[in-house]
């Protein structure tokens, strides 16, 4: 499930921190926290979800409806690296974006159909993170990659997302923050996999998941000390 759209928040450069004691203006901006161009990006496609979100509310189906359609082919996407072979790769690209399609639907024809809620959230959330794992673990299954390689590209993963949630739960916002948010983690996958480059796909998406973990807990670690 893919492309979360989220509004972008940017920093100014008065709350960035100035002295050696509460951190380094160098480090930060080598580390890239928000991504301005980024975040442009994304502000942009919001116009367009907000017409795909119309459109998914007119079709009838509940947004839960929706998010279930995303997670079934986000597993069949699994399955198809599972079965190996170039259509694996192949297929299983083109379910990761199909998954990615339903998974933004079903957050803007939520918006759209003024039917936001907790619940919502969280079962998309879950159902995300299950998601995932099943699509590496496909790959996993199917052999494009060392177990290693694998094993660290879904860690980092996991716990970029983690530490987003982390910081929900403390007050720290970190939405928007690093390159290697979920949705671009996936369409590196998808676009690695139709290219029949999956190997190279999961060692980028490992360092784009790791760096991005790198840059929320440091973000955190300024807000909170």
């Amino acid at each position: 499930m893919l492309l979360h759209p989220e509004t972008p928040h940017f920093t100014p450069l008065s709350t960035l921190p100035k002295s050696p004691a509460r951190g380094s203006f160098t480090i930060y901006m080598v580390l890239g926290g928000r991504n301005p161009m980024l975040n442009r990006l994304r502000a942009r496609l919001d116009g367009y979800l907000q017409s795909l979100g119309r459109a998914g509310a007119k079709a009838g189906l509940s947004p839960t409806a929706w998010t279930v359609v995303g997670f079934l082919l986000a597993l069949c996407s699994g399955f198809s690296f599972w079965a190996g072979g170039y259509r694996g790769e192949l297929f299983g690209g083109l379910l990761i974006l199909a998954s990615g399609f339903f998974d933004v639907l079903d957050g803007a024809a939520a918006r759209a159909m003024g039917k936001v809620s907790k619940v919502g959230g969280f079962l998309d959330s879950v159902l995300d993170r299950v998601a995932e794992v099943a699509i590496f673990l496909g790959v996993l299954a199917g052999g494009y990659a060392p177990p290693s390689y694998v094993l660290l590209a879904l860690s980092f993963s996991l716990l970029v997302s983690y530490a987003r949630a982390r910081g929900d739960a403390l007050g720290v916002d970190l939405s928007g923050i690093g390159i290697g948010e979920r949705s671009e983690r996936l369409i590196v996958l998808a676009l690695s996999s139709l290219l029949g480059l999956v190997y190279y796909g999961v060692i980028l998406v490992a360092v784009l998941a790791g760096f991005t973990l790198v840059e929320r807990v440091y973000r955190a670690v300024l807000h909170l000390r």
